[in-house]
Protein backbone atom coordinates (compact mmCIF):
# COMPACT_ATOMS: atom_id res chain seq x y z
CA UNK A 1 0.00 0.00 0.00
CA UNK A 2 1.36 3.41 -0.91
CA UNK A 3 0.66 6.72 0.77
CA UNK A 4 -0.05 9.83 -1.33
CA UNK A 5 0.33 13.21 0.35
CA UNK A 6 -1.31 16.08 -1.53
CA UNK A 7 0.10 19.61 -1.08
CA UNK A 8 1.88 18.46 2.09
CA UNK A 9 -1.46 18.22 3.89
CA UNK A 10 -4.02 15.64 2.75
CA UNK A 11 -2.92 12.03 3.06
CA UNK A 12 -4.42 8.97 1.34
CA UNK A 13 -3.53 5.26 1.54
CA UNK A 14 -3.85 3.70 -1.91
CA UNK A 15 -3.99 -0.04 -2.47
CA UNK A 16 -3.89 -2.02 -5.70
CA UNK A 17 -4.52 -5.60 -4.67
CA UNK A 18 -6.24 -8.15 -6.92
CA UNK A 19 -6.74 -5.55 -9.72
CA UNK A 20 -8.93 -3.57 -7.32
CA UNK A 21 -7.97 0.00 -6.38
CA UNK A 22 -8.77 1.32 -2.92
CA UNK A 23 -8.37 4.74 -1.34
CA UNK A 24 -8.34 4.77 2.47
CA UNK A 25 -9.90 1.30 2.43
CA UNK A 26 -12.80 2.24 0.13
CA UNK A 27 -13.09 0.67 -3.32
CA UNK A 28 -12.56 3.21 -6.13
CA UNK A 29 -13.84 2.90 -9.69
CA UNK A 30 -11.41 4.66 -12.01
CA UNK A 31 -9.75 4.55 -15.41
CA UNK A 32 -6.97 6.52 -17.11
CA UNK A 33 -6.13 7.13 -20.75
CA UNK A 34 -3.27 9.12 -22.27
CA UNK A 35 -4.36 11.86 -24.66
CA UNK A 36 -2.48 12.95 -27.78
CA UNK A 37 -1.71 16.28 -26.05
CA UNK A 38 0.32 14.46 -23.39
CA UNK A 39 -2.42 15.01 -20.80
CA UNK A 40 -4.43 12.24 -19.17
CA UNK A 41 -8.16 11.62 -19.18
CA UNK A 42 -9.19 10.26 -15.79
CA UNK A 43 -12.62 8.95 -14.89
CA UNK A 44 -13.07 8.64 -11.13
CA UNK A 45 -16.35 7.29 -9.76
CA UNK A 46 -18.18 8.39 -12.92
CA UNK A 47 -16.75 11.94 -13.07
CA UNK A 48 -14.33 12.91 -15.86
CA UNK A 49 -11.14 14.95 -15.33
CA UNK A 50 -8.26 16.07 -17.54
CA UNK A 51 -4.95 15.91 -15.69
CA UNK A 52 -1.67 17.42 -16.84
CA UNK A 53 1.56 16.17 -15.28
CA UNK A 54 3.82 19.23 -15.20
CA UNK A 55 6.76 17.90 -13.17
CA UNK A 56 8.17 14.59 -11.95
CA UNK A 57 10.98 14.53 -9.38
CA UNK A 58 12.07 10.93 -8.90
CA UNK A 59 14.55 11.79 -6.14
CA UNK A 60 11.91 13.29 -3.85
CA UNK A 61 9.11 11.08 -5.24
CA UNK A 62 7.00 14.16 -5.99
CA UNK A 63 4.68 14.72 -8.95
CA UNK A 64 3.07 18.04 -9.82
CA UNK A 65 -0.35 17.69 -11.49
CA UNK A 66 -2.78 20.32 -12.79
CA UNK A 67 -6.50 19.46 -12.75
CA UNK A 68 -9.14 22.10 -13.59
CA UNK A 69 -6.49 24.86 -13.43
CA UNK A 70 -5.61 23.82 -9.84
CA UNK A 71 -2.05 22.64 -9.18
CA UNK A 72 -1.42 19.72 -6.82
CA UNK A 73 1.94 18.50 -5.51
CA UNK A 74 1.67 14.80 -4.71
CA UNK A 75 4.39 13.08 -2.72
CA UNK A 76 4.45 9.29 -2.85
CA UNK A 77 5.58 7.19 0.11
CA UNK A 78 6.23 3.59 -0.76
CA UNK A 79 6.06 0.86 1.91
CA UNK A 80 9.82 1.16 2.65
CA UNK A 81 9.46 4.93 3.18
CA UNK A 82 6.57 4.35 5.59
CA UNK A 83 8.50 1.67 7.50
CA UNK A 84 11.55 3.91 7.89
CA UNK A 85 9.31 6.77 9.11
CA UNK A 86 7.75 4.44 11.72
CA UNK A 87 11.26 3.51 12.88
CA UNK A 88 12.25 7.17 13.20
CA UNK A 89 14.58 6.95 10.20
CA UNK A 90 12.56 8.96 7.70
CA UNK A 91 15.61 10.55 6.05
CA UNK A 92 17.62 7.32 5.78
CA UNK A 93 17.06 7.03 2.03
CA UNK A 94 17.79 10.70 1.29
CA UNK A 95 21.06 11.55 -0.34
CA UNK A 96 23.73 13.05 1.86
CA UNK A 97 24.71 16.51 0.69
CA UNK A 98 28.37 16.34 -0.25
CA UNK A 99 30.87 19.16 -0.37
CA UNK A 100 31.71 20.36 -3.88
CA UNK A 101 35.20 19.36 -5.02
CA UNK A 102 37.15 20.19 -8.15
CA UNK A 103 37.02 17.21 -10.55
CA UNK A 104 40.13 18.54 -12.34
CA UNK A 105 42.64 21.38 -12.04
CA UNK A 106 41.34 24.74 -13.22
CA UNK A 107 40.64 28.39 -12.56
CA UNK A 108 37.64 29.66 -10.57
CA UNK A 109 35.99 32.24 -12.84
CA UNK A 110 32.96 33.13 -10.73
CA UNK A 111 31.49 32.18 -7.36
CA UNK A 112 27.69 32.46 -7.50
CA UNK A 113 26.84 31.73 -3.83
CA UNK A 114 27.75 33.01 -0.38
CA UNK A 115 27.81 31.46 3.11
CA UNK A 116 24.36 31.06 4.66
CA UNK A 117 22.61 31.03 1.28
CA UNK A 118 19.98 28.34 0.68
CA UNK A 119 20.32 26.64 -2.69
CA UNK A 120 18.01 24.28 -4.53
CA UNK A 121 18.91 21.25 -6.58
CA UNK A 122 20.14 22.46 -9.98
CA UNK A 123 21.07 25.99 -8.85
CA UNK A 124 24.41 27.20 -10.28
CA UNK A 125 27.08 27.44 -7.56
CA UNK A 126 30.30 28.39 -9.36
CA UNK A 127 32.04 28.45 -12.73
CA UNK A 128 35.34 26.62 -13.18
CA UNK A 129 37.48 27.03 -16.30
CA UNK A 130 39.36 23.85 -17.15
CA UNK A 131 40.94 22.82 -20.45
CA UNK A 132 39.71 26.08 -22.08
CA UNK A 133 36.08 25.26 -21.22
CA UNK A 134 33.75 26.91 -18.71
CA UNK A 135 32.06 24.37 -16.42
CA UNK A 136 29.04 25.47 -14.39
CA UNK A 137 28.81 23.52 -11.13
CA UNK A 138 25.23 23.01 -10.00
CA UNK A 139 23.84 21.88 -6.65
CA UNK A 140 23.15 18.14 -6.57
CA UNK A 141 20.48 18.59 -3.88
CA UNK A 142 18.81 21.27 -1.77
CA UNK A 143 21.34 22.57 0.76
CA UNK A 144 22.71 25.56 2.64
CA UNK A 145 26.14 26.97 1.79
CA UNK A 146 28.23 26.61 4.94
CA UNK A 147 31.51 27.95 3.56
CA UNK A 148 33.03 29.02 0.24
CA UNK A 149 36.66 27.81 0.26
CA UNK A 150 37.81 29.51 -2.98
CA UNK A 151 37.98 33.02 -4.43
CA UNK A 152 37.38 34.15 -7.99
CA UNK A 153 40.40 34.15 -10.34
CA UNK A 154 42.29 31.56 -8.25
CA UNK A 155 43.68 28.22 -9.42
CA UNK A 156 42.47 24.96 -7.85
CA UNK A 157 43.79 21.41 -7.93
CA UNK A 158 41.87 18.19 -8.59
CA UNK A 159 40.02 17.07 -5.45
CA UNK A 160 40.27 20.46 -3.72
CA UNK A 161 37.16 21.37 -1.70
CA UNK A 162 35.47 24.38 -3.32
CA UNK A 163 32.25 24.81 -1.33
CA UNK A 164 31.12 23.19 1.93
CA UNK A 165 27.38 22.42 2.07
CA UNK A 166 25.11 21.37 4.91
Amino acid sequence: MIKAIVNGDLSFKIGTENVRVTCDGQSVNWSDASLSTGNHSVILDGKSYVAQVTKIDRDTKMVTIVIDQQEYEVTIEEPIDQLLAEMGMKDALNRKVNDMKAPMPGLILKVLVEPGQSIKKGDPVLILEAMKMENVFKAAADAVVKEVKVKERTAVEKGEVLVILE
